[in-house]
């Protein structure tokens, strides 16, 4: 079995902060998105690894490398323009060949891996096994009709869903899926979509089988998104101190201090990492903060936020809370007068003052 995941697309949800960072690469827990999907697939044994990527653009070659360090052989393959997840498929048909292969979308993230949906798939001897999630609004997804324990049809972000379940970002399929978006036409929005391969392939007979994901699943295609995600994946962290704490600083609850990172007369209250080369100083870190490497945080609070490498926050008198603050970016105390608010904003950014 292969694995293809994509990691293209624009990001248009994640505004202002994909004007410069891919969506995939945006750290959750200090960890770019997309290292997640490379290890739920490689956990499952999967060696073979295609990544879909914007033909524009080599950050994610860049980032990425050839897969070694996690054990897998990955095959970059090039979208000229994101025309859709079945189009995705349709141009990995020369990387998957005839092999089964599990589709995974670089931008989810899933408790417990991958490996107990391969296993259903090989079981129910299908040609196609799609994972479902309960999500309170399913009009963002594709959504499926079910009766009884089956899959009868399946509709794109529908105006009326048809059931309280999301079909999630990860799908396995044999090699009729092919057949079915090589049949499909684009849809109002121009895109090949996944959903009408799904029900296609529903339309022509073939067996569509389905797991429900009964942990946590995330399509991280928002901020808010994002900042649960990252919440979830540090509760989970187990904590360790490789950096230096000093005497009159404190640690509370799971705390992950990189090698190189310094805490400084400041209390850091976790679930929370602070990567290597960061300084804290004279501040409070509150639970589910991921502050990233590099990173000066002197005098002020944060709390619920991602703060990207490179960042400094310097002497801000309020709290700093469900944030996401990307690389490079510097919040400081004006010292110059009159005391004004002087802000460098790019498009779709969002701004909050009190």
């Amino acid at each position: 079995m292969k694995a293809l995941i994509t990691s293209g697309g624009k990001g248009t949800r994640l505004q202002p902060i994909t004007h410069t960072e891919n969506k995939h690469l945006i750290p959750i827990a200090n960890k770019p998105i997309l290292h997640y999907a490379i290890e739920a697939v490689a956990e499952a044994g999967i060696t073979e690894v295609g990544i879909v990527v914007n033909a524009d653009n080599d950050a994610v070659q860049k980032a990425i490398g050839d897969g070694s360090r996690w054990g897998v052989n990955i095959t970059y393959i090039p979208q000229e323009a994101p025309l859709g997840l079945a189009h995705v498929v349709k141009i990995s048909q020369d990387f998957i060949g005839g092999e089964p292969f599990i589709f995974y979308l670089g931008d989810n993230m899933v408790v417990g891996g991958v490996k107990r949906f391969i296993q259903r798939f090989q079981e129910d001897g299908c040609n196609c096994h799609l994972t479902l999630a309960r999500v309170p609004d399913p009009s963002r997804f594709g959504v499926p009709e079910l009766k009884g324990d089956r899959i009868v049809s399946i509709e794109e972000k529908p105006r009326r869903p048809k059931s309280q379940f999301a079909v999630a970002g990860i799908y396995i399929y044999d090699h009729h899926i092919f057949e079915a978006v090589n049949a499909i036409r684009p849809s109002g929005r121009g895109e090949l979509e996944i959903s009408d391969a799904h029900q296609y392939l529903l339309d022509h007979g073939y067996v569509v089988t389905y797991s429900e994901i009964t942990g946590w699943w995330k399509d991280t295609g928002k901020p808010d998104d994002l900042l649960e995600a990252n919440r979830l994946v540090l509760e989970n962290l187990s904590p360790r101190v490789e950096g230096e704490v000093d005497s009159r600083s404190t640690l509370a609850g799971k705390v992950i201090l990189e090698k190189g990172a310094r805490v400084e007369n400041s209390h850091i209250r976790g679930p929370a990492i602070i990567g290597s080369g960061t300084v804290i100083r004279d501040s409070y870190i509150g639970p589910y903060t991921s502050i990233d490497r590099d990173c000066l945080v002197e005098a002020s609070e944060v709390e619920f936020s991602i703060i990207m490498a490179g960042c400094r926050i310097q002497q801000v008198g309020i709290r700093i809370e469900s944030s996401i603050l990307a690389n490079d970016v510097e919040i400081v105390r004006a010292r110059n007068k009159p005391r004004t608010h002087r802000f460098i904003l790019g498009r779709s950014s969002r701004l909050e003052i009190v």
